[in-house]
């Protein structure tokens, strides 16, 4: 059985994976690490159905307004991102991944999915919804340690 000091070696090893992947996708596209950090907001809220605006995008990312801008000039320059006016109030912004970067990334990301899948077909459904509950679990954590930390004084 994985003790504690075992799963957080494990979550930090998948963390550091993970983000040699992104790092090299990054370097592959010619893109900072902060652009992926936001096309993948972006994604994220497609998939979840809300709309991504830029203040949102701001929060999500902890940059300024005009940081904020930055990445979206650069996102949309190389055609990963759309900005488009909101349906029903014209005064708002939304944020769209392009089908570009859609294709672009299940071209990259494709083979670790392919690799996720037949990694995770050695569980069976009850073991993959109490892994999705502990994954979930450890996010909100980390987020609710990550916002508990960023909100203490800057040590001198």
């Amino acid at each position: 059985m994985a003790d504690h000091s075992a799963l957080v070696r494990l979550l930090r090893q998948l963390t550091v994976e993970t983000d040699r992947f992104a790092e090299i996708f990054g370097e592959k596209q010619r893109m900072h690490r902060t652009d992926l950090n936001a096309l993948a907001v972006i994604m994220d809220a497609r998939w979840s159905g809300e709309p991504m605006s830029p203040t949102r995008l701001a929060e999500a990312l902890h940059l300024s307004a005009s940081a904020t801008t930055s990445v979206l000039d650069r996102l949309e320059a190389s055609g990963h991102v759309e900005r488009a006016r909101h349906p029903h109030d014209r005064r708002k912004v939304e944020l769209r991944a392009s089908d570009k970067a859609l294709e672009l990334g299940r071209g990259f990301f494709g083979p670790l999915d392919q690799a996720y899948t037949a990694a995770w077909a050695r569980f069976d459904a009850a073991d993959r919804e109490v892994i999705a509950r502990f994954l979930a679990a450890s996010i909100e954590a980390t987020a609710a340690v990550r916002a508990d930390v960023a909100a203490r004084p800057t040590s001198k």
